[in-house]
This record gives C-alpha cells, sequence and structure tokens, in this order.
C-alpha cells in the first residue's frame, strides 16, 4: 500500500510546546502552515487513508473552559493523523479537592504524548495573564509537549488558521492590511485571538491596524511585542480610535469585540455590572454592509467565531462572498494536524 509522505516537518519542533507562536520562529511557523496546506491537499484527494504518522499515540485535552471548534478539530485531528483524542473537564479532576498542577501534568505525561488545555474568560474570571501562567506552569512539569487550545493572552492554533486562510486568497502577505476592530457585543470577550492574530501578522509582514474606543485598550506588553515584530519584519503598526479609517484599503477585517482593561486587571465578578455601561456608547462599532465599501476591492473579512450577529456584524456581511468564516474553520483542523505532526511526530 502506497503511504504518503509529507515535505514539511521541522524536527527542532519535535517534543517542544505550543503556548504562543512568538516562542516559535518565522521560519518554524511558515513551515507548519506549509504543512497544514500539505495535509489539506491530502485530505482532498483522499490519500490520507493510509496515512497514520500517529498511530498509538494520544492527546489528552483538558478543558476548564468550552469550546465548539477547538476540540472537535483537534479530536478529529488525532483520528485523521490515526491517534486518540482523550477529552478530560476539569471538573472531572481531583484539582478542586487540592492535587497539584504538578502531579497532575505528571500523570497525563505518563498516560498520554502530549497535553492540550484550555483555559480562559469565565474559568479565571476573566483577569488577564492568570490562565497563560497557569498553562506555564502545566509545562514546567510535563516532559511531553503543552498545546495552548487557548487561554486569556493567546490562541496560537487558531491564528495559524486565520493566516492560512489569508494566505490562500493573497499570494503575498507583505505590507497587506489586516484591520482588527474592536465591536460591540452584550458579552465581555477575551484578548487570545486579537493578541495572537496581531503577533503572527505582524511577524509576517502584514501591515495591522487595531481601532477601538477609549477603554478598551490592548495590554501593554502584547502592544509592545507587536511593535517589535513589525519593525523587525519592516511591518507597519497602528491604533487609533477611528473604525472607519483602520478599514480603509484593508484587506482582511476582522470585526470581535473585548474587555475593557478595568475588567482585565480586576476581573468579572468585581466590575461586569458596572463596566457593561462602556459598552453603550458603541453599539454603531458592528461591521455592517456598507464598511464593505471602505475595504480594498478584495478584502475578505474574518472570525475566529462564535461571532455574535448583529453586535459584532451583521448576517450580511458574515453570510457575505468576501466573508471567510468557514474557511477558517475548515483550516483549523488542518493547522492542528500540522502541529500536533510537528510536535508528536516522528
Amino acid at each position: 500500500m502506497f503511504v504518503p509522505k509529507v515535505k514539511h516537518i521541522v524536527p527542532e519542533l519535535r517534543g517542544r510546546d505550543l503556548i504562543t507562536l512568538q516562542d516559535w520562529g518565522v521560519k518554524e511557523i511558515e513551515e507548519t502552515i506549509a504543512l497544514a496546506e500539505e495535509i489539506k491537499s491530502m485530505y482532498k484527494n483522499g490519500s490520507f487513508l493510509s496515512f497514520n504518522p500517529l498511530l498509538k499515540k494520544t492527546l489528552i485535552m483538558l478543558f476548564y473552559a468550552p469550546s465548539t471548534r477547538t476540540r472537535s478539530a483537534f479530536e478529529s485531528a488525532m483520528t485523521l493523523l490515526g491517534g486518540h483524542a482523550q477529552q478530560v473537564s476539569s471538573s472531572m479532576t481531583r484539582e478542586g479537592e487540592g492535587e497539584s498542577r504538578k502531579d497532575i501534568a505528571k500523570m497525563y505525561e505518563l498516560y498520554g504524548d502530549a497535553l492540550g488545555i484550555r483555559l480562559l474568560d469565565h474559568a479565571i474570571d476573566f483577569v488577564y495573564g492568570k490562565g497563560n501562567k497557569i498553562l506555564r506552569e502545566f509545562a514546567e512539569h510535563s516532559e511531553k509537549p503543552v498545546i495552548n487550545m487557548a487561554d486569556d493572552m493567546f490562541h496560537p492554533t487558531q491564528a495559524l488558521a486565520d493566516l492560512m486562510t489569508v494566505k490562500e486568497r493573497f499570494a503575498s502577505l507583505k505590507s497587506r492590511k489586516f484591520a482588527i476592530t474592536w465591536a460591540y457585543a452584550d458579552v465581555p470577550r477575551g484578548y487570545c485571538s486579537i493578541d495572537e492574530d496581531a503577533l503572527l501578522a505582524t511577524r509576517l509582514g502584514m501591515d495591522v491596524s487595531i481601532a477601538h474606543p477609549e477603554g478598551f485598550e490592548l495590554p501593554e506588553d502584547i502592544i509592545k511585542r507587536i511593535e517589535q515584530n513589525a519593525r523587525a519584519s519592516g511591518a507597519k503598526f497602528e491604533i487609533t480610535d477611528d473604525r472607519q479609517e483602520a478599514l480603509r484599503g484593508a484587506s482582511v477585517v476582522f470585526p470581535r469585540s473585548w474587555m475593557t482593561r478595568r475588567m482585565a486587571e480586576e476581573g468579572y465578578t468585581k466590575t461586569w455590572e458596572e463596566e457593561k455601561k462602556a459598552y453603550e456608547p458603541y453599539k454603531e462599532w458592528r461591521l455592517k454592509k456598507e464598511d464593505m465599501d471602505l475595504m480594498d476591492k478584495d478584502a475578505v473579512i474574518t472570525h475566529v467565531l462564535p461571532v455574535l450577529r448583529g453586535y459584532e456584524a451583521d448576517d450580511d456581511v458574515m453570510d457575505s462572498e468576501r466573508s471567510v468564516i468557514y474557511q477558517q474553520a475548515e483550516n483549523g483542523l488542518f493547522a492542528k494536524c500540522a502541529v500536533l505532526l510537528q510536535l508528536m511526530g516522528e
């Protein structure tokens, strides 16, 4: 039987963690996106039938927070690669009874070949940095790879899928404008996909424009990293309170709500009833059909999902021919395949 092989394996990534793509080199990221593209091609042409590079290997997925796409995509990815994914809810562990994270990490190191963790939003009361700190604690104690399936700061496999989708539309990413615009919602949302997309886009040479109202500034440490990435790649980076200016000439537009700086510092429980009033003056900060006229003629509209329809964006925008949200979701499967193969493959 013909057994297909892939070309874009990076041996140096085997056994590594993926907490954020900032921890990987640009070449490693580019090769992983190329691997995702290669796997997608194999999937489409049916050559996966004899492709089992992760045969008998197990990914343990520890969820402190719910998921629509990430859980299913990782589980399907392990099946496609010939392995097995095991879902564990944090409530199923004995951590709530006092078991140390070190011991939990060591147990899953014994039982599995990699540990994925999802920890964000209500699981940490929206306190910025808390979830990432816990992920890094698990990684410190595990000899097997730890994969960030979304925390309060980063969402690396999502960003890989996002930029893979953009790359499918544009021959070159260099100097393409990526507009990330704050959008109204009636619930708070964290920073993770905003942070990771902006960080990755600037590393790959895209010009990033972030628009938001006063009070919704991104964390200073993330802004500094984005600025450093832009300088290194020769990209442009700007922050504006003018939503239309951010959209003007953009090749990629990502509308999404995120929380106030105060909530990020003090948490949801203490601040939401008061902080939600800060959202009210900006209900018109949503992506509307007429906004598409400001964009580049071949621009695409992205979203990591779930998109809060009628709040962040209107249906006639998210269902338009410019929207690539379902392609992103599909590419999420192949991006996760690529990450798993890089970290767990022989």
